[in-house]
């Protein structure tokens, strides 16, 4: 079945399945056995720190161990800490995916500093049992992890001294990021939130919003693409309803596992529609392993083999078949293509299948008119029984909005949130200036927080550009701050 994801973080993978009309999406669970490893070099020690379980309940005293990534490398007594708000994953793959903090530390002398989300990761308040059931992960919510990193910076500068704080984070660690600034101005002077949703939510965003980018971009490769996607959808339920139709389905896609009933079907459909999604959102200019091996911007490669419209159903299946060779078997290792899974294993789906039924409601729908994408509304009503089924309780959809303000935020400040018009995620996200330190940034060649990787010699222009404004906001923000800090002290003394 698919996994209850309504969004899909960083870096994510999406699942689609049709139940009553309810979109999902889905994200692999993480091994917490094998942490991942640190292809990319950066140099830092693993800490725990000490968190209260429940930050908001003064009776309860437990606490557990929060797993965090610290580099002094570039730091000195002057400088600030880039903190980097973990999102639903293990804290390693996220450092080890975010050079941008890497890239700009040493010119800011800054500490770095990537804080583990609460239940993912290393950071389980009850270890195996974390996820045993509702009332076990009854503590993860955003405002607890907020708490948590506010708690965690408090702590460090206990150690290290006082000194200027600034979050970064890409997708929901962006969300969190710029959270994060709004709840805990004191704590944080501003921070980067890349891709980051936060109007993704009921009553704020067209739900059709991010397949309707999607589409946009594989039109942008090859517009007779998107139309070949499109006729797919009837094509499969064509083929698959006649008489032996599921072994050919089966063969010309090289599935792990045959399709055998309907069920199968949809959970093939699912696989689809989640791949031309994970693609629109890994899009990058260069060749990147970010959820799989890709070569540089894959959505041209993968519709090399769809350039030209084709009528006949069988030759359609074989030339979207070929497709997919381009996201899973890039290297040409990939004997055979698994249904049940279509990014890498460094997400939690665990813990943010229970987010999306409390706090996290962020409904995605598709018409299969304005997009290429099977028609599949959002239902409210189905999504809360399937919570109810899964979960034994009813989401709170708005419960976000009036926590942190929906689309309500311009008393707020010093944030900067950044989207490529490649990225489906773009769709709730904030695109235009609210003042003039809510500042919007658009990279019309980015994909997901494209912003945040590691520079490189193939980075399109307007990314370049987008980082220098990024740099320069950031400078002027910790500069007000010390200074501030610095005439703070300054009377006190007089005083």
């Amino acid at each position: 079945m698919c996994g209850l994801l309504l969004f899909v973080v960083l870096l994510f993978g999406s699942c689609w399945c049709s139940t009553q009309g309810l979109r999902h999406h889905r994200t692999t669970a993480w091994n917490h056995g094998s942490p991942p490893r640190n292809p990319s070099g950066y140099s830092y020690d693993t800490r725990y720190y000490t968190q209260w379980l429940d930050h908001f309940n003064v009776a309860d005293g437990r606490t557990f161990q929060q797993r965090y990534l610290i580099s002094l490398d570039y730091w000195n007594p002057s400088g600030p800490m880039f903190f980097y708000t973990g999102n639903e994953g293990d804290i390693t793959w996220f450092c080890n995916n975010t050079g941008f903090m890497w890239d700009i530390a040493p010119q800011f002398n800054a500490m770095l500093v990537f804080a583990e989300h609460r239940y993912y990761g290393d950071s389980l308040p009850f270890g195996p049992d974390s996820y045993k059931d509702a009332d076990h992960l009854a503590f993860l919510m955003s405002e607890q992890a907020l708490a948590d990193f506010a708690e965690l910076v408090t702590g460090l500068k206990g150690i290290y001294g006082d000194m200027s704080v600034f979050a970064f984070g890409g997708s929901y660690g962006g969300m969190l990021a710029a959270w994060f600034r709004m709840l805990y101005p004191s704590v944080v002077v501003g921070s980067l939130a890349s891709s980051a949703p936060i109007w993704m939510f009921p009553g704020l965003a067209k739900c059709e919003g991010a397949y309707q980018v999607i589409t946009n971009d594989f039109k942008k490769a090859n517009v007779n693409c998107s139309t070949n996607i499109q006729n797919s959808w009837s094509t499969i339920n064509q083929i698959a309803s006649k008489a032996g139709g599921l072994d050919v389905i089966s063969k010309t896609f090289t599935l792990c596992q045959a399709l055998n009933n309907t069920s199968d079907v949809n959970d093939f459909v699912g696989f689809l529609v989640d791949t031309w999604f994970n693609l629109a959102m890994v899009d990058y200019p260069y060749p990147a392993s970010f959820l799989e091996p890709l070569p540089a911007w894959p959505i041209e490669k993968t519709c090399l083999s769809l350039s030209n419209l084709i009528s006949d159903p069988y030759e359609l299946l074989t030339a979207v078949a070929e497709s997919l060779q381009v996201y899973y078997n890039y290297t040409g290792t990939t004997s055979c293509f698994n249904v049940s899974q279509t990014a890498v294993s460094s997400l939690g789906a665990a813990g943010w299948d229970f987010q999306t039924c409390t706090e996290m409601v962020m409904p995605t729908c598709s018409n299969g008119v304005s997009d290429m994408f099977p028609s599949s509304p959002w239902n409210l009503t189905a999504f809360e029984a399937t919570c109810m089924q899964m979960f034994g309780l009813v989401p709170r959809p708005y419960w976000t909005t009036v926590l942190y303000g929906g689309i309500d935020i311009h008393f707020h400040s010093n944030i900067i949130f950044s989207n490529g018009d490649l990225d489906p995620w773009s769709a709730g996200g904030v695109t235009y200036n609210i003042s003039d330190t809510l500042v919007a940034l658009i990279i019309p060649d980015g994909a997901h927080h494209l912003d945040l990787r590691a520079a490189t010699a193939l980075d399109p222009p307007d990314v370049v550009a987008v980082r220098a404004t990024e740099v320069k906001l950031i400078g002027h923000w910790i500069q007000e701050a010390d200074q501030m800090r610095k005439d703070g002290v300054s009377k006190r003394i007089s005083t």
